[in-house]
């Protein structure tokens, strides 16, 4: 057989713990990066995705070939930086058309240190995750297409996982802040909230800009601590209410410091309300388990139906772990189920103005349909005044 040509070579190649390799070309940055690997179904968004601490640990497949067509933009970064140890797509990122595009999505990914393959078949990957698994995996970008093909797979299998990893302590703030911006509208953009709302409490496991945004848009003067506040540190500025962000890993790592902290605030009886790990946390506080998914929720497209009204939403997830229904305590009621799988989606005290949801309603990106839930949360403290 022909040696490869240099314009067709592999210059990247990502490589499974079972000694599966793909070959295809490399963008981003140079070097290996080794993480879980997951998919996301999302046809929009792959900036916010790539920037969401959630996905701490993980290298995200995109099952939608197109990537890269509106470039990137400083606005629409959920954290400082991407978070996302690298990326895999069909088709090479194509050049940016989008009036919004500060700047190419390969360049962008490139400075942030970011490795990532294209020309990958991202159909038969997907089927390899939905039917065995998450799997850990060794990404590796060479211009010279050099591998060692023994050693990736030796470093895939090292991996330890994300279960029993508490990674909120990685991607959590190093000190409280307040937050006053709010969602982007048209033609303003992002504005200030200027007039005096509900006192807000948000712990930082890992949170998205736009939750915060959400927050301030519902009404909201938000302060934000540490995934490691204690209930001294959150009791200390007089919250009217409890919010607990989304954030990456195991929730039971999280829980060993998280769960005393919420226990402690709920038994002062303020308002709470959770959102993906947040909403873990506060299951677990409550007295249920969480466990590790085959190969969890991503994508903007998930069907939940709220079991109290009958309604079903288009709701938006990150998420690999979940909250084993089963366990939830008397006085805790399942709210939410995802249509997918079954799996839970939300939980609320039946006696208290608790509640949390395992979707994104802060929506960016994905649809619309759940933001109620802030204003739900601002009400709860309302009726409290």
């Amino acid at each position: 057989m022909p040696a490869a040509s240099p314009q067709n070579r592999p210059t990247a190649c990502l490589t499974l713990a079972d000694g599966t390799v793909f070959y295809g070309q490399g963008f981003g940055a140079t070097g290996t990066t080794v993480a879980e690997l997951c998919f996301n179904t999302a046809m929009t968004g792959y900036q916010e995705i790539m920037t969401d601490p959630s996905y701490a640990g993980q290298i995200v497949t995109f099952t939608f070939p197109h990537v890269g067509n509106v470039g990137v933009n400083p606005e629409d970064d959920e954290t400082a930086a991407p978070v996302a140890a690298g990326m895999v797509v069909k088709w090479d990122p194509t050049t940016p058309s989008n009036w919004r595009s500060a700047e190419p999505l390969t360049g962008w990914l490139a400075r942030q240190g970011r490795i990532c393959i294209g020309g990958i078949d991202t159909r038969r990957l997907t089927r390899a995750i939905r039917q065995q698994g998450a799997p850990h995996v060794a990404l590796a970008h060479d211009p010279g297409g050099n591998f060692d093909i023994a050693d990736l797979v030796a470093r895939a299998r090292a991996f330890s996982g994300l279960e029993g990893l508490d990674l909120a302590k990685e991607v959590t703030c190093a000190q409280s802040y307040r937050w006053d911006e709010k969602r982007w509208a048209w033609p303003e953009g992002y504005t200030r909230r200027d007039t005096p709302g509900r006192r807000v409490v948000a712990i930082d496991y890992g949170a998205k800009r736009n939750i915060l945004r959400c927050l301030a848009s519902a009404g909201c003067d938000v302060t934000v601590l540490p995934a490691t506040a204690t209930a001294e540190d959150v009791l200390a500025l007089n919250p009217e209410g409890l919010f607990l962000s989304n954030g990456p890993g195991d929730p039971a790592a999280t829980g060993a410091y998280a769960v005393p902290m919420i226990r402690e605030v709920l038994a002062r009886d303020l308002p709470v309300f959770g959102i993906c790990l947040g909403h873990q946390m506060l299951a677990l506080a409550l007295g249920a388990r969480t466990i590790k998914m085959n190969h969890g929720h991503h994508g903007a497209n998930h069907p939940v139906k709220d079991l109290e009204t009958g309604k079903v939403e288009i709701t938006s997830m990150n998420h690999g772990f979940t909250v084993d229904s089963q366990t939830l305590p008397a006085g805790v009621m399942e709210t939410h189920v995802s249509l997918f799988d079954g799996s839970n989606c939300g939980i609320r005290m039946v006696d208290r103005p608790v509640f949390s949801v395992q979707y994104h309603p802060e929506a960016s990106p994905g649809p619309q349909d759940s933001y109620y839930l802030f204003e739900r949360f601002v009400a709860a403290m309302d009726a409290a005044a």
